[in-house]
């Protein structure tokens, strides 16, 4: 059986596109149905992704977003030297005053699901929302 899915952008970007692709993906996840918090949360889930590939995954990355049935999917790309297995591992929230260091950990409080494959030949991210989902209770 074939999966069911609509892909909205394809797209490579570096630090010039990174303001104009965000605002295409905030455009995309609205036509396909993501909603109040829940798509702003999502939004920034992906600028967190976008901004960690340009600062440290090699200044440019790739970004993928598609609809599959009931939920949105987005994935980036990039072509850095990978990201470290404690840093990987890590969960815990930063400490307010670090400066750097809360990409992932928002990444994971924003999005539905997140999984990520990396190496020394880049990483790629993956995160999800549902569709159609209320509000998420607050933390």
């Amino acid at each position: 059986m074939p999966i069911d899915t609509t892909l909205l952008i394809a797209e490579a970007f570096d630090q010039a596109q990174v303001t104009e692709l965000r605002h295409s993906v905030t455009s995309c996840v609205h036509a396909a149905g993501l909603r109040g918090q829940r798509l702003d949360d999502f939004v920034l889930a992906i600028n967190e992704l976008l901004t960690n590939a340009v600062r440290h995954g090699g200044g440019r990355g790739w970004l993928r977003l598609w609809r599959q049935p009931g939920r949105l999917v987005c994935e980036v790309a990039d072509h850095g030297r990978g990201i470290s297995p404690r840093r990987l591992d890590d969960r815990s929230r930063p400490a307010p005053d670090t400066a750097g260091g809360w990409g992932l950990w928002l990444v994971r409080k924003l999005s539905d699901a997140m999984d990520v494959e990396t190496g020394p030949g880049g990483t790629t991210v993956r995160i999800s929302t549902a569709l159609g989902v209320r509000e998420r209770a607050p933390d």
